[in-house]
């Protein structure tokens, strides 16, 4: 009996042995197991990292930029855009391959984008406007909406600060410079640009709420320029003589010369060259970001090498926007209308208004310290909350004609800001499919 159960043992443990081999030599014919995929987001598909989605239907944003119907918006960003039914469809040929596949997309479309704002007579920012509400006029005809966006765009800012304002409004535009790093976000881009007898950058683009911007901000600041008397004449030019001498020669108009009079050297303020080198650094930024022009000047301008109205065409060319704070003597309610009656050749008084209404932005007045850091949030306000809208236009692509545009709202008592046109660019590229290509001729 325990012979045989000894045995019985013995057989088990030899068949589960064998067992246990042949387990182990059927798990090495298996295959490792792959590692851990990452989960693909239905909605994501198709995505390509900075350029959006890609569908078959190629638009071009013939230079005006921004977001085109079928391209991706900002993680921010809502579309809401004009149903099916309302649109019109493009006039695209492709050009079939093997098995019916698109190779190459070749259209001729002229995509424009106008961001605009809304304000009520109090000047206060109007929300929630509907696009069935609002009508859009190039050149006097209306256009068929596209696309209509709400929220926000990301800012690219090129901040132009005035070194040539007086010493005691330069020491109040100082003070006020800190504010400026809190009324941008993290999203936003800024370059920081200082002019006085030339425009100086101070710094490449960098995030609007980085140290690197602060400590820009910071050396664009400026002990600013002395006022120069008026006339040689008065009281207190009067010097005092001594046996033909000047009894203390500092007070004299020239030293060791009671009777001559050193006129003061004539005050350069090139405003515009200044806006000139901020527009063209910041033609080169992304076309899918707000580019921004901000100003804090008294907006004198005299000396510039580059005319106003030339600098008006780039901006206009190249989807800029002139805002401003206005400061100094030029804040002062009642003076800036004396500048409508300019006098040729003389220095203009301000110019950053007429900026401000051809690029669609605005320039807000401010004389004291505590008024120009609050406009920095007013301003910055303004511009994040703007609507956009999109339309195809129907005019040739590259006669480089000024187009009008014109935007109005429904709604009765309200102020529409926006540009007064713009010029089309020759640029015409098409995205298909990640890939550029060239329309044909």
């Amino acid at each position: 009996m325990v012979k045989l159960g000894l045995a019985a043992v013995l057989a088990t443990g030899l068949a589960a042995g064998l067992v246990t081999v042949a387990g182990a030599q059927a798990g090495q014919q298996q295959a490792i197991p792959d590692g851990p995929r990452p989960n693909v987001i239905p909605e994501a598909a198709g995505v390509t990292p900075g350029k959006g989605i890609t569908t078959s239907t190629s638009t071009d944003d013939g230079g005006n930029g921004g977001v085109v119907p079928g391209s991706s918006l900002p993680s921010s960003q809502h579309k809401n855009e004009v149903p099916e039914a309302d649109q019109a469809a493009p006039d695209i040929k492709a050009e079939l391959g093997p098995g019916g596949r698109v190779q190459t997309i070749h259209a001729n479309v002229n995509f424009v984008q106008i961001p605009f704002t809304v304000k009520d007579k109090s000047g206060k920012l109007v929300p929630a406007i509907d696009w069935r509400e609002i009508r859009v006029y190039e050149n006097g005809i209306r256009q068929q909406l596209q696309y209509f966006a709400s929220d926000p765009f990301p800012l690219s800012i090129a901040f132009v600060v005035d070194q040539s304002l007086p010493f005691d409004v330069m020491q109040r535009v100082n003070d006020a410079l800190g504010a400026v790093k809190g009324a941008f976000t993290p999203y936003d881009e800024m370059a920081i640009f200082t002019y006085n007898n030339s425009t100086k950058m101070v710094t490449e683009y960098t995030g609007a709420q980085s140290n690197r911007a602060l400590a820009a901000i910071d050396r664009a600041k400026s002990t600013g320029r002395e006022a120069y008397l008026a006339s040689p004449m008065g009281p207190l030019s009067q010097t005092t003589n001594i046996n033909g001498h000047q009894f203390d020669p500092n007070t004299a108009p020239v030293r060791n010369s009671a009777s001559t009079f050193q006129a003061p050297p004539k005050e350069q303020h090139p405003l515009n060259d200044a806006i000139f080198e901020a527009a063209k650094s910041l033609a080169k930024r992304p076309g899918e970001r707000r580019r921004i022009i901000y100003v804090v000047s008294d907006g004198k301008e005299y000396g510039s090498k580059t005319k106003f109205k030339d600098v008006v065409q780039f901006l206009q060319t190249n989807k800029i926007a002139i805002y401003s704070t206005v400061v100094g003597d030029s804040a002062t309610p009642y003076v800036g209308w004396l500048d409508k009656y300019h006098i040729p050749y003389t220095m203009r008084e301000n110019v950053l208004p007429q900026y401000a209404t051809a690029t669609g932005g605005e320039a807000v007045s401010q004389w004291s310290r505590k008024g120009i850091e609050e406009s920095f949030a007013k301003v910055a306000e303004d511009i994040r909350l703007q609507y956009t809208v999109g339309y195809y236009s129907h005019e040739a692509i590259t006669d480089g004609k000024f187009r009008t545009v014109e935007v109005r709202v429904t709604r009765p008592d309200l102020n529409i800001v926006a540009k007064k046109g713009y010029y089309p660019t020759a640029e015409n590229m098409m995205r298909t499919g990640g890939t550029t290509t060239t329309p044909q001729k």
